[in-house]
């Protein structure tokens, strides 16, 4: 009877710990917005930090962790965060732009809570709304395997992070005050590597008294770089002098490793390498993130210069010209022929043990195609704005699944058309009606006069193809169907198109836009609804979050402010060890 007892007793304890923390692990983060005066190019000039810091720190957790975290909007004007690319399944609460969520004003705080299910890899934060992230706010967002998962490659020796992007010396507000006076933004007056100016590698071009970034390495190691496009509107070429990049992952899924001298990485795009430091240590070597697509014997000073540099160096500095980028004036196709062969590890296991490539996509019926066509900015009613297929988007004033919950009318509608029309182009609040667990191929058409960036959230897609010229039903015989990388921000050349292909299996109201700043200012987005309607208890999309903001039609709704959810779970967790250690007495006692 004893040992019955016994038995039962500690049946009851691992009961216990299993209530409290058999879930996913939580983390927790507390991110503070606020203004600070730095000068990256300087200048002297007000840039958000995050923490203080400038750019943000690393968010570092692992494939199915419980995220939380506690946003302090310190601005003098509204704020969302946002998670480029990670996927907030069942939750488009979370995710951070005003379609979804209504914005933190200031002097307040709001707690994202969202689960990185079945991902890992490189992805970013950063503020979503009005040009903020041109005056930073954004920092890295990592998340790394399992330990059940074993990696493709070796495991690295060391983890490095490297932020670019173009920069101007007018913050966000000056920026916005330009685009609504009908103006352009003109050359950017130069690029930043994790903050900071260039090297000064030209006394002609790069004056004097700049702060540069130095990344120091061991020789001989490898290293794991993650490098983050996080500008407002210019694809950078990233190198390493004397370095080869071995390509390891993008975005969330890892690739058929290839070398590369350099990489066209496009605004909103993250990729992951490895580098062995394989040289000699006698000098040091420049990093290097130059203009693309531009004139650039005009646009010398649009490049971003670090050093690398070896630890049992003696050098001060690298010296001689900067490594070339690609020389592809006559031909066009050099970049878009690299962006192809990027291709999906189809044998790795990324966030789950069956090989990446067990998603058969190639042979799953398209149930719906649509064709967005994007052109260089018009005047509508007198003001400058950036369109697909004619609509300039205009956010609801109540976030799209909100309204849906509260049945208000008249919200945002469901008529966004499929492919381009001859009308007018409009100002209007049209949402694309998609279905859940469609199949469905996007073709984006950009007659625009620069390089654009699609990105697509709560999702990631396969690029089946990319070319030159209008897109026709007969591109379809050059699609790759069977080991397409799968990202979330593609690339579309100025004149050309990209074609993707998407599984609809994640319920909400999700963002579609361009990630370059100043067109998704001036209303080059829409959104994706897509609804369960057999979903009853909340199976495929979570109901809305206790501690969600209200405004639009539900500002009347909207409470004081109470204690976080970061504090809840604090609390909770606490409650939890009180509540065994409790327990435990209780069966000491008993015995």
């Amino acid at each position: 009877m004893g040992a019955l007892r016994r038995l039962l007793h500690l049946i009851c304890v691992g009961l216990l710990f299993g209530v409290c923390f058999g879930a996913d692990p939580f983390a927790n983060f507390e991110l503070d917005i606020s203004y600070i005066t730095a000068s990256p190019l300087g200048v002297p000039q007000q840039v958000i930090a995050v923490n203080g810091k400038f750019p943000g720190p690393v968010l570092n957790v692992t494939t199915n962790y419980n995220v939380v975290v506690n946003v302090k909007n310190k601005l003098d004007e509204n704020l969302l965060m946002t998670w480029s690319g990670i996927q907030m399944r069942r939750s488009s609460w979370q995710d951070g732009v005003l379609g979804t969520n209504c914005p933190i004003p200031p002097k307040w705080n709001w707690t994202y809570q969202f689960q990185v299910k079945d991902q890992i890899g490189s992805f970013f934060y950063y503020p979503s709304l009005g040009m903020q992230r041109s005056s930073g706010g954004f920092g890295p967002f990592i998340v790394s395997n399992r330990d059940i998962i074993p990696l493709p490659f070796n495991t690295p020796d060391g983890d490095i992070v490297i932020m670019i992007g173009d920069w101007y010396t007018r913050n966000h507000t000056a920026l916005r005050n330009a685009l609504d006076g009908g103006k352009e933004l003109g050359m950017p007056d130069g690029v930043l590597i994790n903050g900071k100016g260039p090297y000064r590698y030209n006394n002609s071009l790069v004056p004097d008294g700049i702060e540069h970034e130095t990344i120091n390495v061991d020789p001989g190691k490898t290293y794991r770089i993650r490098v983050y496009n996080v500008g407002v509107s210019t694809s950078l070429n990233f190198r390493i002098q004397g370095h080869n990049l071995l390509l390891a992952e993008t975005e969330g899924y890892y690739t058929s490793q290839q070398n590369y001298t350099s990489m066209d990485i496009h605004v909103g795009q993250s990729y992951t390498f490895l580098v062995t430091m394989d040289q000699n240590a006698s000098t040091d070597y420049y990093i290097v993130a130059s203009a693309r697509f531009v004139n650039e014997s005009l646009w010398q000073k649009v490049t971003g210069v670090a050093v690398l540099h070896y630890s049992n160096s003696k050098a001060a500095g690298p010296t001689g010209p900067l490594p070339d980028p690609p020389n592809d004036f006559y031909d066009r196709s050099y970049s878009l022929n690299q962006a192809m062969s990027i291709r999906q590890n189809v044998s790795a296991s990324g966030a789950r043990p069956n090989p990446q490539g067990s998603f058969h996509y190639g042979s799953i019926n398209v149930t719906d195609v649509y064709v967005l066509k994007s052109g260089p900015p018009l005047t509508i009613d007198g003001k400058l704005r950036a369109t697909y297929n004619g609509i300039s988007f205009v956010n609801p004033d109540t976030p799209i699944r909100l309204a849906d919950v509260y049945k208000v009318k008249g919200d945002y509608k469901l008529d966004f058309p499929n492919t381009p029309s001859d009308r007018a182009a409009v100002v209007d609040r049209s949402v694309i009606n998609a279905t859940y667990k469609g199949f469905i191929e996007i073709i984006l058409q950009n007659n625009d006069t620069i390089v654009q960036t699609f990105h697509l959230d709560g999702y990631s897609f396969f690029v089946v193809g990319m070319g030159y010229g209008e897109w026709t039903e007969k591109n379809r015989g050059s699609y790759n169907r069977w080991d397409a990388i799968s990202r979330s921000t593609v690339q579309v050349f100025p004149g050309g198109w990209t074609a993707v292909f998407v599984s609809l299996d994640n319920v909400g109201a999700w963002n579609l836009r361009t990630e370059n700043l100043d067109r998704w200012y001036l209303g080059q987005e829409t959104y994706m609804r897509i609804i369960n309607p057999e979903d009853s208890g909340n199976k495929t999309e979570l109901p809305v979050p206790d501690n969600v903001l209200y405004c639009g039609a539900l500002s009347h709704m909207q409470k004081p402010q109470k204690t976080s959810l970061a504090s809840t779970l604090k609390v909770d967790s606490h409650f939890c060890v009180v509540l065994v250690i409790a327990f435990l007495t209780a069966m000491f006692l008993a015995f």
